[in-house]
């Protein structure tokens, strides 16, 4: 076993009270909590957590909203204190560098990050519009219609296509699927206008995100650390949350299970939680609620990042088993409930009052529980968090093209695609012609997706490097591959999000 704290095989180093607090790794999978008022420390401690993860040959995920995690790639810069900090607690500040990749759903400050809007499907685009019940119903029965009519759904323009299509068949329609208003396609029309003047089409569309591109490691072992660029998307914070649900959704319906591992394939940060769970419909909170119980078994950790635990509801906290909770203020009666809440939710310490200390902490210094070897929580302990051993603050423009430059996935994702589909098909046939195959015809997991290995076996030839052009073209090829032949998938992730009855 090492002598140094902080390189324990199956560990990760969180703080120090008396002795020395660790996740373990085996169980990092049981999911977590990092709460606190703001500038408490609670950035600083999720970088930390996701430098050893990312250490231990885990990827990471996780949105960077103000611009102050994007330091993560840069090697730490020996700020004093960090430095007085790791003595502190009797480590040795030691300077290292992480392998990352930046996202940004609106391609700017990273790879663009796409889905489909059938991959979304309608209980979290009706999340994103904020639609009535009513108008839910309708994008429901578009949906449907588009399965039945074997139109794909990929991008806003689609989505306008099936939604006019319903409206002007609404009286064939309404047999056999109800009432379809005018009113209510109007209204959803315009709601999303107003997404697409926040940017949000450059999300729906080609080629989409391959979740296995998450779990890439380095060649050293290591795992990446995805960075979401998120300081713009989150003006948008229906867009924000229901962007973050659906990629643990299509995690939860992609991957496989692989019950408890020695350590998890993914860590998913969920920085300021509460957009998730704001106003949210009951049957979203059931979706996530299941998807969070289940998850783990697919081998992800899902950590949510956020003010006060009051703001994850209770089915959702009760299966968070590690926990950092920083200061919290008691200025309000709401106030002082977050408190006794977050004191409760610890196995209590007998050496001290956990609900008068939450309000005491300093800066970095936290009340932590992580589970034991027997699976248990471990009694509450009041830690100084170790120190990061990245650069804590953002990083600049020509650091992030440097980074960027170096990406694996450099060429990728960064050119859309637009294929036949739904507007395509029925613009045509309001042309009075016909385009692909006939209506309610498909060719699933068939010969598409026999073209899509082929071509994916061309480009993984003989180690060869692939040029950009290689690489939009597989992607492009993988993702027409996946939307065909992984049909069960899509049904799965719909029917967790509320898509499928």
């Amino acid at each position: 076993m090492s002598d140094d704290p902080q390189n324990i095989p199956g560990k990760l180093l969180v703080g120090k009270s008396e002795d020395y607090d660790y996740l373990l790794l085996r169980y990092a999978n049981r999911h977590g909590l990092v709460a606190g008022a703001t500038g408490t420390g609670k950035t600083v401690t999720l970088q930390r957590l996701a430098e050893g993860f990312c250490a231990a040959g885990v990827s990471v995920f996780a949105a960077d909203i103000k611009g102050d995690l994007s330091g993560i790639a840069m090697p730490g810069d020996a700020a004093k204190p960090f430095v007085a900090r790791a003595k502190e607690i009797g480590v040795k500040y030691q300077p290292d560098q992480f392998r990352c990749v930046f996202w940004d759903i609106f391609g700017e400050n990273g790879h663009p990050v796409r889905a489909t809007v059938a991959e979304m499907g309608p209980l979290l685009l009706s999340r994103i519009l904020e639609l009535n019940d009513t108008q839910e119903g309708v994008l429901n029965i578009a949906f449907r219609v588009a399965d039945e009519q074997g139109l794909a759904l990929l991008d806003m323009k689609d989505l306008r296509a099936i939604l006019g299509f319903v409206s002007e068949n609404a009286a064939s329609l309404q047999a056999r699927y109800g009432n379809v208003a005018p009113a209510s396609v109007g209204a959803i029309q315009r709601r999303l206008l107003v997404l697409e003047n926040q940017g949000a089409e450059k999300f729906f569309g080609e080629p989409a995100l391959d979740i296995n591109d998450l779990l890439l490691k380095d060649v050293d072992g290591r795992g990446f650390i995805h960075v979401l660029k998120a300081e713009k998307l989150i003006r948008s914070p229906n867009l924000y949350a229901t962007f973050l649900f659906w990629l643990l959704s299509e995690l939860f319906a992609r991957l496989p299970e692989v019950g408890d591992l020695d350590r998890p394939k993914l860590v998913f940060f969920f920085d300021e939680a509460h957009f998730l769970f704001d106003d949210a419909p009951k049957p979203l909170l059931r979706a996530i609620e299941q998807v969070v119980r289940l998850i783990r078994s697919k081998g992800v950790g899902v950590y949510f990042v956020t003010q006060s635990p009051l703001d994850v509801p209770d089915l959702v906290l009760g299966q968070l088993g590690n926990r950092v909770q920083h200061a919290l203020r008691a200025f309000t009666p709401r106030d002082q409930k977050a408190v006794n809440v977050a004191a409760e939710t610890f196995r209590q310490n007998p050496a001290f009052d956990t609900a008068d200390v939450i309000t005491k902490l300093k800066v970095g210094e936290a009340l932590v529980s992580m589970m034991e070897e027997s699976g248990a929580p471990a009694m509450v302990t009041r830690d100084l968090i170790a120190p990061p051993a990245t650069r804590v603050g953002p990083i600049t423009d020509l650091e992030l093209r440097q980074v960027q430059a170096s990406s694996p996935f450099k060429g990728k994702y960064d050119l859309a695609v637009d294929r036949e589909s739904a507007f395509e098909i029925l613009q045509a046939r309001a042309q009075g012609r016909t385009s692909g195959a006939p209506v309610g015809q498909s060719d699933e997991g068939g010969f598409l997706s026999q073209i899509g290995s082929s071509l994916e076996g061309l480009f993984q030839s003989r180690g060869r490097q692939k040029s950009v052009g290689q690489k939009v073209v597989q992607s492009a090829t993988n993702t027409v591959a996946r939307s065909v032949g992984n049909a069960i998938a899509r049904a799965i992730v719909r029917g967790v999000t509320g898509g499928m009855k």
